[in-house]
């Protein structure tokens, strides 16, 4: 690993982050993984965690996400293959797939003296940063909802929760998602603006090795890491 430039945007010194490639993954192994992870971290036994990864067709819903946001009926989905999970982050029904880069991040915001709003906002701004610097593309937050908006069309979902002072979940980015199967939901329990992706923005497929890269070198400058080599 490296030491990042002096633009880093914490005011304490680097840290170490473990990141973790695990390629496709199904939603409970991924599920059961941040579960252990987060007990780690909460114990010291382990640094923070980034997991990158891609899901099967899958559905989640948030603690406070009412079932009738689920617009496909149960059948339709079966023959899919989608599964649906209800889960502890906040937020609404959203849809992972493949094409989609998923980021779960396990950080204790009490070591890091991190607030719930300042570790969103710096999520937020990995993809803000990163659209703009490596793609050309001018994106945006949202005053009502979490993530991140390119025009009015989302690109990147956040959703969290916090377990022993120690954040769970974290964001799906959409590289070349098919985004006709965000018609199964009211993603995010938003009805205005659609879905985009980087792959619909630019005019072709996108490299998922390159993005991953970039995404993990934006999110180390932003976070205050070393970045990984």
């Amino acid at each position: 690993m490296r030491q990042t430039e002096s633009d880093n945007r914490t005011s304490q010194p680097l840290k170490p982050l473990e990141l973790r490639d695990l390629g496709r993954i199904g939603y409970r192994e991924a599920l059961d993984l941040q579960r252990e992870l987060n007990r780690l971290r909460a114990e010291g036994r382990i640094p923070d965690q980034l997991l990158l990864l891609e899901h099967p067709p899958v559905i989640t819903m948030g603690k406070s996400a009412p079932r009738s946001h689920i617009l496909a009926d149960p059948a339709s989905l079966a023959d899919a293959g989608v599964e649906v999970h209800q889960i502890e982050r906040g937020g609404e029904a959203t849809y992972h797939g493949p094409g989609q880069l998923v980021g779960y991040v396990i950080i204790n915001l009490h070591e890091r003296a991190r607030s719930i709003k300042r570790f969103i906002a710096d999520l937020e701004q990995v993809f803000i940063d990163l659209l703009a610097e490596e793609y050309g593309l001018s994106a945006r937050r949202d005053d009502q909802h979490r993530g991140v908006w390119v025009g009015n069309d989302k690109i990147t979902a956040v959703g969290i929760a916090i377990k022993h002072r120690t954040t769970l979940h974290g964001f799906a980015f959409n590289v070349n998602t098919n985004l006709e199967h965000f018609r199964w939901i009211i993603p995010c329990g938003i009805t205005s603006g659609g879905q985009t992706s980087l792959e619909r923005l630019l005019g072709a497929h996108q490299d998922p090795a390159a993005v991953k890269h970039a995404l993990a070198r934006q999110f180390c400058r932003v976070f205050g890491y070393y970045e990984p080599v």
